[in-house]
């Protein structure tokens, strides 16, 4: 039988004990029998000896990431017998060498779930973006919480989005409630037929796009962009690409959605062009579920900015 192993991370307050007692353990999938829980720092938020009672769990105390390690999750096994495992992560560590220990054959990893706090995360933005980001990357679910009112929501969602676009992402106010997002976030203007996404905005676009398609469908968009065609596409078809700096300027990747045209298109490797194209949602063969499409209506070379990474955050 599997033995499901969830991991909530975060930085320092956080709310990770929060969510895992509010959140994880709430959830219908979570069986009945006992949790191994592996807390791996102490935050302000405690698990009481009532609640660990209640929920038929086990609470382990980690000090070192070294006493993470295939030797001890078998000795957990082995002694504890847990019908599931959750682990409360030290977001100062690498969530990556987690994800590689060697489990017990039976363990297998279901979902990864982040917190982050509203009060400080342009502090950890602007000094410790590689350590933010690390733990971010495997999330299935980003909580970003204590958000307090004029907080540039549309700013963090951009920086942590673009870094895992298939994360979802969640932001609550200071009273623990879910902030909607709007459209106002966008520094361009959805209503109308056609969009012009200035240069230095195609980040923010890519992965507003991704998340929020409805916003673009059947409408025209106008940007700057590299042409860019993957080894094996059909020749009607190419991707408009810009380097975007995702977390650091190691961290720098071309992102853009297919373009698809009447006839056969020559675009030459990373030549800079203007284009129009309609957007739509749909499924590509070579590229699995559905996904932002562009049909081309114009193209036309153009210089190349003064700036040519883009940023989210």
């Amino acid at each position: 039988m599997v033995t499901p192993v969830f991991v909530c991370t975060g930085t320092l307050d956080s709310g990770k004990t929060t969510m895992v007692k509010d959140v994880l353990m709430e959830q219908e999938w979570i069986e009945p029998g006992r949790t191994l829980l592996i807390v791996c720092e102490e935050g302000e938020v405690e698990y009481s000896e009532e609640y660990l009672k209640e929920k038929d769990m086990i609470l382990l105390k980690i000090d070192e990431f070294d006493q993470l390690n295939a030797v001890f999750f078998k000795n957990c096994e082995k002694n504890y017998r847990p019908v599931q495992v959750v682990i409360e992560f030290n977001g100062m560590w690498k969530l990556e060498e987690l994800l590689m220990i060697r489990y017990p054959r039976n363990w297998e990893l279901q979902g990864v779930y982040s917190t982050v706090n509203g009060e400080t995360l342009d502090m950890y933005l602007k000094n410790m973006r590689n350590i933010l980001m690390e733990q971010l990357t495997e999330s299935e679910l980003i909580v970003v919480n204590r958000c307090a009112e004029g907080v540039d929501r549309s700013g963090f969602r951009r920086a942590l989005k673009v870094q895992n676009p298939m994360a979802q992402l969640i932001f609550e106010g200071t009273d623990g409630k879910i902030i909607e997002p709007s459209e106002e976030d966008l520094p361009y203007d959805v209503k109308g037929d056609r969009i012009v996404v200035e240069d230095m905005d195609f980040g923010i676009w890519y992965v507003d796009a991704y998340d929020h398609p409805e916003l673009y469908l059947h409408k025209e968009i106008e940007f700057l962009a590299q042409t860019f065609r993957p080894r094996g596409m059909e020749d009607n078809m190419f991707v408009p690409v810009r380097k975007i700096m995702t977390c650091c300027a190691a961290d720098t990747r071309f992102y853009g959605y297919p373009c698809k045209t009447k006839e056969k298109v020559d675009c030459k490797k990373k030549e800079w062009v203007r284009l129009r194209a309609r957007f739509e949602y749909e499924s590509v063969t070579s590229f699995g579920n559905k996904q932002p499409v562009l049909y081309l209506v114009s193209m036309e070379p153009a210089e190349q900015p003064k700036e040519e990474v883009v940023y989210i955050g």
